[in-house]
């Protein structure tokens, strides 16, 4: 599937030294996987269709997919706002989840577009199928991989995606390297994202567990952009994400301790 090679084991990116990748692996393996399977638990952060609709989704695509289709969904923001997708396009969700994302996707590119999500939970990647299957979504495949190892062509996909998943990465500059490897020349990174005003404590960047649940891996803003330019992009814009908001008391106190924020960013590979 792949035409380049890569390292099959980051290290911790030059801004979060001292986590353990596979331990962090681990844990944000545990989490979501209880977001797939208990979506109505309690987590730092809102799920499902209360919280798309708090992120301005299309109320014509939320109406058309069942509760279970979007039930698990945790993402950071509306990375559609743009109308970045259009028809026939391939399209790449870098740590597709339940799915949803994928879903609007498919939606937004049409019947000629396709779909591809990957992620690395079982447990989404289970609910992420079964979904597909039963709205009969022939053009969305989901495939298990990292982000630091893409199960995709070079240069394969027209506009590739992310909601909330790159600050769990140990590695960001492979992510970002990886996501301009499977771009065509011209193809655009449309992600929303987890960074900070203030960079973290050791103590918080250490613990996997807040990783898990987007704080730990959070870079500061400046350095997360001029790590997407380093990778082949010009960035056109980033804009703030002022609807999203943590539930937990941690995690609204690292946002007004350290500025942790949502944002969102559209780039072009150069």
């Amino acid at each position: 599937m792949r035409t380049s090679s890569t390292p099959t084991a980051p290290a911790a990116d030059a801004g979060h030294g001292g986590v353990d990748p596979d331990a962090l692996r681990a844990e944000i393996r545990v989490k979501y996987a209880e977001v797939a399977t208990n979506p109505d638990g309690a987590f730092h952060f809102h799920t499902g269709r209360p919280l798309a609709t708090k992120l301005g989704y299309p109320a014509s695509i939320l109406m058309a997919l069942p509760d279970s289709a979007i039930a698990s969904f945790a993402g950071v923001d509306n990375p559609f706002k743009a109308g970045h997708i259009p028809v026939g396009a391939r399209v790449l969700d870098l740590g597709s989840g339940a799915g949803f994302d994928c879903f609007v996707a498919a939606e937004l590119a049409g019947p000629t577009g396709q779909v591809v999500g990957v992620d690395m939970t079982p447990e989404m990647l289970d609910r992420s199928r079964r979904e597909a299957s039963q709205l009969g979504l022939r053009n969305v495949e989901f495939r298990a991989g990292t982000l630091e190892q893409l199960p995709v062509d070079d240069d394969w996909a027209d506009v590739v995606i992310s909601n909330g998943v790159v600050n769990l990465s140990a590695d960001k500059q492979r992510v970002f390297a990886e996501a301009a490897r499977v771009l065509k020349p011209g193809g655009r990174l449309a992600l929303s994202d987890i960074v900070t005003e203030a960079p973290l404590p050791q103590g918080v960047v250490a613990n996997a567990t807040l990783w898990a649940a987007c704080i730990g891996g959070a870079m500061q803003q400046d350095g997360y952009r001029e790590t997407i330019v380093a990778a082949g992009f010009r960035v056109l814009r980033v804009v703030d994400n002022t609807s999203y908001r943590f539930i937990s008391a941690n995690a609204k106190d690292a946002s007004e301790k350290w500025g942790v924020k949502s944002v969102s960013l559209v780039a072009v590979k150069t």
